[in-house]
């Protein structure tokens, strides 16, 4: 496996930080990279319908054997397709109209021949049945696979993650993000006396003659492969309704038996007046159809459609503590506030390459500052994306490299989110902000994208030529400074350390208590600072992620 870790520094000292799993940086790809990250023409001839997932898990063997039914529409003429599942887990047969089909393996890829041309247009559906033992994560979530685990009880307690390290190191799958299957049935069958949670709806449970219990879970909406989740473990299950902008919206809470009691009011607190501030911001909760619900997991939290993993330990804060050094950070659960905010950004947006990964994580870590000005104020909001700059490295571009699973640097979340945060100034209209964040999430709904779809959208809308402040943020490690010297009532300015042509305007002190745009170039330019500002008062508006350099 690829060894999947987050590093951050913060305020509070070097710890590891998961939102979601990110992959080491990586100069050197090879074979197998690419066929897991190029979207090749085996992979392409097809488009995903339908999947039928049924696994049972053998918790005493660390075991999982089943079938996946793959239903799909060719989007050309092909006898030959790839599908994807981790070597260690074996293929034991594929089935195409009750035959079975001849298939060979490199590294993790499967490639399937069939006995005659797939049609162009033509439905079709095959199975794939497989067994064995799957990677076992060491430290989940921050790195991939199974967790058998107990609670404190002694009772078993099991899940998974898998985002980067690919959903088919547990099922066999299309694992590409570009190609979301519409709809999913998931069913999962476990020891009798436990119980599993999966995304969608619970359509029904079925006792087994071998002493195992299917849980079948329906997905009505398109979902990403690395979404689909198991929990399994002695749950308790509470249910709740939200009004919002589309009607009721079921909130369905599973909790361990024996955290029910510190759940409820923890959750209760947070998961409304969550709800109710995203959808002002980004617009209808995007599954309403399969409901929203929060479940106790194994591991710290993932953004698992549907069924958001929780593992905050029931502390504010992240583990207790703020990331932001604000203050703010403390006013509400991390975890279920972040995860959350992934419902609308990764879930119902989605990038097709996993190189274009800060398009989930810049927006859902900017989510975390946008509840706070929805409960504590504009200003508590500012000041919590401000105070995650701390844990900016610098250190790669956020966008990773196309085609070979890679995904870019860390900084997709705090750099990403200060870049929106930026963009949001650069604006200069809450309202046209807020327009723009819904928009994206209409324009985009069940739907995978790319960095330029979004780029090309966000400058359209905004009707601001924003190219170089992507470039500069997203593609360099660069951050701009504002190198500026003041002389008697005149303030003189230029950028440095930027992409050729960078011109994006910036707010400064040219009055006092107020802010007025500049419009810097990699040029020097001179303007008359109004009476009242000094070289001891002047300031640049802390809300731009930016440096500053006084030349005198």
């Amino acid at each position: 496996m690829k060894k999947i870790i987050f590093l951050l520094f913060t305020l509070l000292g070097s710890h590891q930080l998961s939102k979601a799993q990110l992959l080491k940086a990586k100069h050197e790809f090879n074979r197998a990279d690419t066929l897991r990250g190029t979207l090749s023409t085996l992979r392409s001839c097809y488009d995903i319908n339908y999947y039928h997932l049924n696994v049972k898990v053998d918790i005493d063997q660390k075991f999982i054997s089943g079938s996946n039914e793959f239903q799909f529409t060719a989007t050309q003429d092909f006898n030959k397709l790839q599908f994807d599942l981790f070597a260690n887990l074996k293929v034991e047969k594929v089935l195409y109209k009750n035959q079975e089909l001849p298939f060979s393996r490199e590294f993790n890829a499967v490639f399937v021949s069939f006995p005659q041309t797939i049609k162009k247009g033509s439905k079709e559906s095959f199975t794939v049945f497989y067994a064995g033992n799957p990677i076992i994560a060491k430290t989940p979530p921050w790195d991939g696979g199974f967790i058998f685990s107990k609670d404190k009880s002694g009772n078993p307690w099991v899940s998974m993650a898998c985002q980067g390290l690919g959903a088919s190191s547990w099922w066999p799958t299309k694992d590409h993000q570009s190609d979301e299957v519409d709809s999913m049935m998931i069913s999962i069958s476990v020891p009798k006396g436990l119980q599993d949670v999966s995304n969608g709806r619970l359509r029904s449970i079925v006792e087994q003659p071998d002493g195992y219990t299917q849980y079948n879970w329906f997905v009505n909406n398109p979902i990403n492969n690395y979404n689909v989740a198991l929990y399994i473990g002695k749950y308790a299950h509470w249910s709740d309704e939200f009004d919002g902008e589309k009607g009721k919206l079921s909130i369905d809470y599973w909790s361990l038996k024996e955290d029910s009691t510190k759940a409820r009011p923890h959750w209760d607190a947070d998961v409304k007046p969550m709800l109710k501030s995203f959808e002002h911001w980004f617009g209808p909760y995007p599954f309403y159809e399969d409901g929203y619900k929060l479940v106790q997991a194994p591991h710290l939290g993932m953004e698992h459609q549907s069924a958001v993993a929780y593992g905050n330990q029931f502390k504010q804060g992240y583990l207790g503590r703020d990331l932001s050094g604000s203050g703010w950070g403390m006013k509400f659960d991390f975890i279920t506030i972040h995860e959350s905010g992934h419902e609308w950004f990764g879930n119902n947006i989605t990038s097709k390459d996993i190189a274009d990964m800060w398009i989930h994580e810049s927006f859902t870590n900017y989510s975390e500052a946008l509840f706070t000005e929805s409960t504590q104020g504009k200003k508590a909001g500012s000041a919590y994306v401000i105070g995650v700059r701390k844990a900016i490295l610098n250190d790669i571009p956020i966008i990773g490299i196309y085609g070979v699973n890679h995904e870019g640097s860390g900084d997709m979340y705090y750099k990403g989110a200060n870049m929106v945060h930026t963009i949001r100034q650069l604006i200069n209209n809450d309202e046209k902000f807020r327009s723009i964040l819904r928009g994206m999430n209409k324009t985009f709904y069940h739907k995978t994208v790319t960095t330029e779809e979004v780029e090309h959208y966000i400058a359209k809308q905004s009707g601001l030529k924003l190219d170089k402040v992507f470039d500069q943020y997203l593609r360099t490690i660069m951050v701009p400074v504002l190198e500026y010297k003041i002389e008697g009532n005149k303030l003189t300015y230029r950028w440095t350390n930027v992409v050729k042509n960078f011109d994006m305007p910036v707010k400064v002190s040219l009055k006092p208590a107020e802010f007025s745009f500049i419009y810097p170039g990699t040029k020097w330019k001179t303007i008359n600072l109004n009476p009242g500002i000094t070289k001891d008062n002047f300031q640049v508006d802390p809300n731009f992620y930016i440096k500053t350099k006084n030349i005198l």
